[in-house]
């Protein structure tokens, strides 16, 4: 089986400035990898160049088989379709509730029954324990609720790989370990989770790989 990601001499770049240079990385199915590092380090610019936010400069990048040095604009969607990705800042809609939210995504990415949606938008829900705040609008739940939200929005197409950008990063202690219990059990049902965090006590509790940026590499 191939690898659903695979970076060879890869070159990174935000703006003018040279984010990452030299990335060597290979992603299997599964698997959970942390990445660590110093805010401005590169975490977040190599996240964004596996859903094709930002391109890759130099070097031979592909995730799952997308050629990501060459891939169109008009692919992006399909490639975004098999991840599931979530925001330190949730990025929830306000004025809807949580069935619309998560509604609105599966209408964007071409659901048509409204029944098979509801039933899906349920089992979702049910998987993070959020079955009970279906009809609430995000800011009447806690961060850790609507962090659990986003996680359902994320698992709404069956991803293969789910980007987490510091889930826990604006949580108390004791909810961001409710939400890395839900992303760990998530990875050992099979999906790969990639998960930048500062927190360095999430590796030793919830065991993965860990890379670590520094200098403008990737020690893995």
């Amino acid at each position: 089986m191939s690898a659903l990601i695979e970076y060879k001499n890869v070159e990174i770049h935000q703006a003018d400035q040279i984010v990452l240079h030299d990335v060597n990385l290979t992603v299997e199915r599964g698997e959970m990898i942390y990445l660590l590092g110093k805010v401005g380090s590169g975490k977040s610019s190599l996240m964004k160049t596996f859903y094709g936010a930002l391109p890759i400069i130099s070097g031979e990048a592909k995730v799952l088989d997308y050629d990501m040095c060459t891939i169109r604009r008009r692919k992006l969607p399909y490639l975004r379709r098999r991840l599931g990705i979530i925001f330190q800042d949730y990025k929830l809609l306000t004025d809807r509730s949580v069935e619309e939210n998560l509604l609105f995504v599966l209408r964007a990415t071409g659901w048509k029954d409204k029944k098979l949606m509801a039933d899906h938008v349920r089992e979702v829900l049910e998987q993070v324990g959020m079955e009970t705040k279906a009809y609430k609008r995000p800011y009447e739940l806690s961060g850790g609720e609507q962090q659990r939200v986003v996680i359902a929005r994320a698992l709404l197409n069956t991803p293969e790989i789910i980007l987490a950008d510091e889930p826990t990063g604006n949580l108390d202690a004791e909810t961001g370990k409710e939400i890395m219990d839900l992303l760990y059990s998530i990875s050992q049902a099979g999906i790969t989770v990639l998960m930048s965090t500062h927190n360095r006590q999430w590796p030793e509790l919830y065991p993965g790989k860990k890379w670590s940026f520094e200098g403008g590499r990737i020690i893995i």
